[in-house]
């Protein structure tokens, strides 16, 4: 699978390089540099085709639109990774908290409950298969 985005990887770079020489081209044109500016021009097409090809083997790879979010505003987009995962790490501390708190609660409500129904309550843990009663 890295392969196949080191190969993308590589026809991007070159597509960059290329648009980049023929931004110097065109910002100092001279009618001798037409040869040049064609010639770049061809190259462009060329590696849109490459980029192209490449579109086939990835075409299972979704990304978030988030992502370009990130990149439209300059920022790395393995930010948005990383600020994916401490928020994930941080809902998962909220939530582990909730369990430990309902956990808590069950546990009280049965034994004030055990208290004030003792054969009720005594049914309930050989249905549910306890033998004693929590402490």
């Amino acid at each position: 699978m890295a392969e196949k985005f080191d190969h993308l990887e590589e026809h991007l770079e070159k597509f960059v390089e290329n648009i980049r020489q023929l931004g110097i081209i065109v910002s100092d044109f001279q009618p001798s540099s037409q040869a040049n500016l064609n010639q770049k021009l061809n190259f462009i097409v060329t590696g849109l085709q490459d980029i192209d090809k490449c579109r086939q083997q990835l075409h299972d790879i979704t990304v978030p639109l988030e992502v370009f979010e990130y990149i439209d505003q300059g920022r790395n987009p393995q930010l948005y990774t990383k600020e994916c995962l401490e928020r994930a790490l941080a809902k998962n501390e909220q939530v582990k908290g909730k369990i430990d708190t309902m956990k808590k609660f069950k546990s009280l409500l049965i034994q004030e409950l055990s208290k004030v129904f003792p054969e009720d309550m005594a049914k309930y843990r050989s249905i549910r298969g306890e033998d004693h009663p929590p402490s």
